[in-house]
């Protein structure tokens, strides 16, 4: 999913990982200490999923020789970044891997929430998936519970399952107080932004991201308020909210207990509105 190049022989001076993470679109990753890429338990299984594993692994470890021809070079350049990206997936959900995604973290590196009532929240990149080739990374924000999309398209290329599914909540369980308050920061009003207060714990799905999910084909909308925000022509707003996905956030394929019941009523909530949503297309005359 990314974009590969081998690269000249000066780029590799220092260290393949060092030449990776310098590299434009990275800058999400961190580095993986060399200890634990050379732990062959921590590599478990890869050998399986990557292709030319063993001269991936010797290139991401700088040994790999160096009289390779160009078109072998360039397919273990892709097999490396791949076996690069699963590893990373295994390591930043450990200790040393936690803090340095933490210093990360402190710096937004990963972006900021576009929500106006999560007051530039700091994101943290979460896949959908723990297997490589099948969803690009998403940016999870902790105050609003909700995904969104990286603004850069390199960083929107990025394969998710080199993050994987369980980090972001693994992250906020090793470090709770980083979990941010649903209240507004001190000095700020809930309605400083021309906006309404948020509910403790409600997210934006049926709300702030809707409207967008639903024009993101690029389709135009009347201006006009009522139709706007029922759809345009036949397309039903209350079959739309019913099909989106809401996104349940999971360790290692289990869900996290402490938050069940707020999102059983994130659930009842989206229910009662799509019921509303539903009273009101009925009520509307036919066209």
């Amino acid at each position: 999913m990314e974009d590969a190049s081998t690269g000249s022989d000066s780029d590799y001076s220092n260290s393949w990982i060092s030449w990776f993470l310098s590299s434009k679109g990275n800058e999400y990753f961190c580095e993986v200490e060399e200890d634990y890429i050379l732990d062959r338990f921590n590599l478990t299984g890869l050998n399986t999923e990557v292709q030319n594993y063993a001269q991936a692994l010797d290139l991401i470890t700088d040994n790999l020789e160096e009289d390779l021809e160009d078109d072998i070079r360039g397919s273990v350049e892709i097999s490396a970044r791949l076996l690069y990206g699963l590893i990373h997936q295994r390591w930043i959900v450990t200790s040393r891997g936690l803090a340095k995604m933490l210093e990360k973290y402190k710096k937004a590196d990963f972006g900021r929430c576009p929500r106006v009532l999560c007051y530039q929240q700091p994101l943290l990149p979460c896949g959908l998936t723990d297997l490589p080739y099948e969803k690009p990374v998403k940016l999870y924000c902790p105050r609003c519970e909700d995904l969104y999309s990286p603004k850069s398209s390199r960083h929107g290329s990025i394969d998710g399952a080199y993050f994987g599914s369980t980090f972001p909540h693994m992250f906020l369980m090793v470090y709770p107080h980083m979990i941010p308050s649903k209240a507004p920061p001190e000095g700020t009003s809930a309605t400083a932004a021309g906006g309404t207060a948020a509910l403790p714990g409600a997210t934006p799905s049926t709300s702030a991201v809707l409207p967008r999910r639903l024009g993101s084909a690029g389709e135009d909308s009347p201006r006009d308020g009522r139709s706007s925000a029922l759809g345009v022509g036949n397309v039903s707003t209350a079959n739309a909210a019913a099909k989106s996905e809401k996104y349940m956030p999971k360790i290692f394929g289990f869900k996290i207990n402490e938050i069940a019941k707020l999102q059983r009523w994130q659930g009842a909530m989206r229910d009662r509105q799509i019921s509303r949503l539903e009273a009101i297309e009925q009520a509307e005359p036919s066209t």
